[in-house]
């Protein structure tokens, strides 16, 4: 079981991709939380644990991260841009 870890700088449209987002500045929301992206993450189907008392290494601040259960069946981008479409979803 191979478990994909989502931090909230890799949707973050606050940052460059050289200070960790990875995906397009037309997905990416501000701030997003873990908890917006677990939510986002069952949207899309998948199971997700948040663990809040980790840190980006690219970042002073602990924001915590997002572990996503059984996605074999999807690259980590399209992972990605799928959970980005949903939060665009959840703040709107």
């Amino acid at each position: 079981m191979v478990e994909n870890v989502i931090w909230p700088a890799f949707l973050d449209a606050d940052l460059t991709r050289s200070e960790g987002r990875r995906v397009s500045e037309n997905l990416a929301v501000s701030e997003p939380t873990v908890d917006e992206i677990a939510k986002a993450v069952q949207q899309v189907g998948y199971d997700s644990k948040i663990e809040r008392d980790k840190q980006y290494p690219r970042e002073w601040e602990p924001r915590g991260r997002v572990l996503v259960k059984d996605a074999d069946d999807a690259t980590k981008s399209d992972l990605l841009g799928a959970v980005a479409a949903y939060l665009d979803v959840l703040r709107s």
